[in-house]
């Protein structure tokens, strides 16, 4: 698949899982786009050689931090974003063929593909909890301390 094809289809995919999860028809296009972020930063590390779970953490690391700035944006919940735009990256195949695995008593390189899947799982919740935790060292720096040693609000 070229790279034209994988853009729209992780375009396509973020977008279309929003509709399964009605969200409103104004934020489609940034979920989807939110998605296919995340899949060409993935991709594009992939390309380069990097091992699938940190390319995996990168991307969702990017989908993350999008969606927390198109909440700001459109006044919505982050996860209104988040959510959509993670499905490229979740390891569904990998998964499947681990199960696949289990069911035709190929044990070995079924604990070898659940093992894998898991990691990449792992990856997508570590890079979602480190956007958080750089969104909040964001905030706090921007953040003009008082003379009282408190933080002004606002």
């Amino acid at each position: 698949m070229n790279v034209a094809e994988q853009i729209l289809t992780s375009f396509v995919a973020a977008a279309g899982f929003a509709i399964l999860f009605n969200v409103p028809a104004r934020n489609l296009a940034y979920c989807g786009l939110a998605g296919m972020v995340g899949w060409m930063a993935y991709r594009s590390l992939i390309e380069m050689n990097v091992d699938p779970i940190p390319a995996t953490l990168v991307g969702s690391f990017a989908v993350s931090v999008l969606s927390q700035t198109f909440a700001r944006l459109f006044k919505t919940p982050v996860i209104v974003f988040l959510i959509s735009g993670i499905v490229p990256l979740v390891p569904g195949g990998t998964a499947y063929d681990a199960m696949r695995n289990v069911v035709q008593n190929q044990y070995d390189i079924a604990v070898q593909l659940a093992f894998q899947a898991f990691m990449l799982s792992g990856s997508i919740a570590f890079g979602i909890m480190f956007s958080e935790v750089f969104d909040q060292l964001i905030r706090k720096l921007r953040t003009p301390a008082t003379g009282d040693g408190k933080r002004r609000s606002g």
